[in-house]
């Protein structure tokens, strides 16, 4: 039976699509199939299913989605009653839900519906869905016991209309209310109640929304930077000394055209970041002079500049009641509202009281969800030495969002602090000597360059590599590397793991390592794996990015390693040999290496279901194994597949990759003694994201944090 959760609210302006996209988090971690289903909608694109869809890859038809219009509901229940309406959007749903797992319902929006008694409606359809309720209720500009007393209420309607409420969620709290707020509502209703504070982030629009809201013409800046938040406005009137002190973090300044010294000083103070500006609105259809646009665009170069032909108090009239939306189109507004909802809600209590059962398959969403999870559970302290390159600092801002780990990003300072400015990106940078809080993940920048930490790097690496000749004289030169600072900084537990190679080679990232951290003593090389996410399975694959042509002693220890690395990340390690011949149909050197070390593996490690040598497609495929292998407990069933040499590995995952579509997460590197992992140059955010989890899971095996 699919399991549904209805969310809802009780009137207007309660931000409940925070919840709503919370909760789809938590349904798609637990299951593979889970729809989305609106009973009434507006004209026109609903925004927050095209988020839906596109960030949890939704196959479901949009036209499934739809119960039907707000005015079609109105003139149907206005001609032949709610109970026809009911029975209509009851069986809209059904028809939805068929072939799903868990359904996402999202309620009424109290937005010019023509509906009477909205609430009243919401609770008979979750009754007549079999859905479990969540209100929401809006604590906007309300005191604490305001909020207490609308949450206990809209409780007692819930419940007095039969509904199961499975929690009660108070949104958009005053920052200074929601301690109280809570603690007033702790032990009151039997349901647990969430208390989520007014976030500016969310309320803030982008400069995408402004342009669109006034119509203006884009003069200068990349499309990139239309989606930084707006956070404030600042009108420029005054002359230079009074105007640039009044610039705060983010704002978007609106000044008349013709005022090039006010255009040239907010474009110069952004470009020195302080402040970061969002970008500038000129007014009045005056434009500065070419000479004035062109100095513009090399102080601040992305920096959106817009143009309108209005008047600075109209533009700010249509300016000051927009707010921010979540949408296909505001990716970043989606982790903050993430992270809001993972940092104030008890995610453990929630999944179990929605009672939405685990699925059988592990598809790539939910091991990436899982991921996530894990990294969190045990917040680790990860060191990024790229910490100016664009695709590092989008992946720092959701890891500190969504609360995954501590940071620590090498670079220049003021070089950082630039380029994270000019995207619009937030991070709250402490000081080198802070250290992060318990409660929230944060990020330093450090300088290798300027680090008090480079003598003690110096003085390590040189005793590190007495033997190969180094001084602590060319140590010192040697640790202002980034790769190498970083490395130093896992060795001497000042960060908990390192992850690099967006903008460096493999060589630059791994030969600090294998200098500094060294193998483990249970490994006698070191070797990765790629986690392939495939649509309904994740395998591990081994080795494709270090070892070129690894013997039988090697090949044996890349298994072993490969199926601790499968076990801890939750992959039963069933491991296939891989060769050109299954059992004993082939000879030769290369098929009698993958023999010798599947006997060797045999002898360490008799605990382990292994099968070799074992083709591909024996190893996977059940009909396949069945012919060649009918008696193995691996064929057709792998899950850890060692391929024999560095050329058939890496083309086969590449192959996989880009043929099957399958979600390549890694490489993560096995055997040393401490976390460190390399990225592919071409890596996205999403995989940097992925491999800091990896690496801070790594991480948590020994149980200390570094400082």
């Amino acid at each position: 039976m699919t399991r549904s959760v209805y969310v809802t609210g009780i009137g207007r302006g309660d931000g409940r699509q925070v919840v709503e996209l919370g909760v789809m988090e938590l349904l798609t971690r637990r299951v593979d199939r889970v729809g989305v289903f609106r009973p009434l909608v507006h004209d026109g694109p609903d925004r927050l299913h095209e988020l839906l869809r596109s960030r949890y890859r939704l196959t479901q038809s949009t036209e499934s989605a739809f119960g039907m219009s707000y005015t079609e509901a109105a003139a149907l229940q206005a001609g032949r009653g709610e109970d026809e309406l009911v029975s209509h959007l009851v069986e809209r749903f059904h028809e939805a839900a068929a072939g799903y797992d868990a359904m996402l319902v999202l309620g009424t929006d109290y937005a010019d519906t023509q509906l009477p008694a909205e609430l009243t409606l919401n609770a008979r359809l979750a009754n007549e869905f079999g859905a479990s309720v969540l209100p929401v209720v809006s604590g906007k500009g309300q005191s604490a016991d305001s909020v207490a007393s609308e949450v206990s209420n809209a409780h007692h309607a819930f419940t007095s209309l039969g509904c199961d409420v499975v929690a009660m969620i108070a949104n958009r709290v005053r920052g200074t209310e929601r301690e109280e707020t809570a603690r007033r509502l702790a032990g009151q209703l039997p349901e647990p109640v969430y208390v989520l504070p007014e976030e500016p982030a969310l309320s803030a629009p982008t400069v995408a929304q402004v342009r669109d809201k006034l119509g203006a013409e884009m003069l200068l800046g990349e499309p990139a930077a239309l989606a930084r938040d707006v956070r404030d406005f600042v009108f420029g009137g005054a002359h230079l000394p009074v105007f640039l002190p009044a610039l705060t973090e983010g704002c978007m300044v609106i000044t008349p055209g013709d005022r090039a010294d006010l255009v040239v000083g907010a474009l110069a103070s952004h470009a020195a970041g302080s402040p970061a500006i969002a970008g500038v609105v000129l007014t009045l259809g005056e434009r500065p002079g070419a000479e004035t646009m062109a100095l513009a665009a090399r102080l601040a170069p992305g920096t959106p500049v817009l143009g309108v032909s209005g008047g600075s108090f109209p533009t700010a009239a249509e300016l000051l009641a927009l707010e921010g939306r979540l949408t296909a189109a505001t990716p970043r507004k989606a982790e903050v509202a993430l992270g809001l909802f993972e940092r104030h809600v008890d995610t453990g209590q929630l999944t179990d009281r929605l009672a939405v059962a685990r699925g059988e398959r592990v598809t790539p969403m939910m091991f990436e969800h899982q991921l996530v999870d894990r990294a969190r559970a045990h917040r680790r302290h990860i060191v990024l030495p790229e910490g100016a390159e664009e695709r590092v600092l989008r992946a720092a801002e959701v890891l500190l969002r969504r609360n995954i780990c501590d940071l620590t990003l090498l670079g220049e300072h003021s070089a950082v602090r630039k380029r994270a400015a000019e995207l619009g990106i937030d991070l709250a940078l402490l000081d080198e000597d802070e250290l992060p809080s318990d409660a929230q993940a944060s990020a330093r920048i450090v300088d290798p360059q300027t680090s008090p930490l480079r003598d003690r790097f110096a003085e390590t690496y040189a005793k590190l590599r007495s033997h190969k000749g180094v001084t602590v004289e060319l140590a010192h030169d040697i640790v202002a590397d980034v790769s190498y600072f970083g490395t130093l900084m896992v060795h001497e537990g000042l960060a908990d793991g390192m992850v690099s190679g967006a903008a460096h080679s493999t060589a630059a990232t791994v030969r600090p390592a294998f200098e500094v951290i060294r193998t483990s003593p249970d490994a006698s090389i070191v070797s990765s794996v790629f986690f392939m996410c495939l649509a309904d399975r994740v395998l591990v694959y081994g080795d494709c990015a270090v070892n070129p042509d690894p013997d039988a002693q090697q090949l044996a220890d890349i298994a072993v390693q490969s199926a601790t690395t499968a076990a801890r990340f939750g992959v039963e390690p069933r491991i296939a040999m891989l060769s050109y011949s299954t059992g004993t149909s082939g000879s030769g050197a290369d098929v009698d290496k993958v023999r010798e070390a599947t006997e060797l593996l045999r002898e360490r490690r008799p605990d382990l279901l292994v099968e070799g040598p074992i083709q591909y497609d024996a190893a996977v495929e059940p009909s396949v194994a069945a012919t060649k292998l009918p008696e193995s407990q691996v064929a057709g069933r792998a899950t850890v597949l060692i391929f024999p040499d560095l050329n058939t590995g890496n083309n086969t995952y590449k192959a996989v990759q880009r043929s099957a579509g399958a979600v390549a997460v890694g490489p993560v590197l096995q055997g040393l003694r401490k976390p460190v992992n390399d990225l592919s140059r071409g890596a996205m955010v999403s995989d940097i994201i992925n491999t800091v989890a990896i690496t801070a899971i790594q991480a948590q095996r020994s149980g200390d944090r570094a400082g």
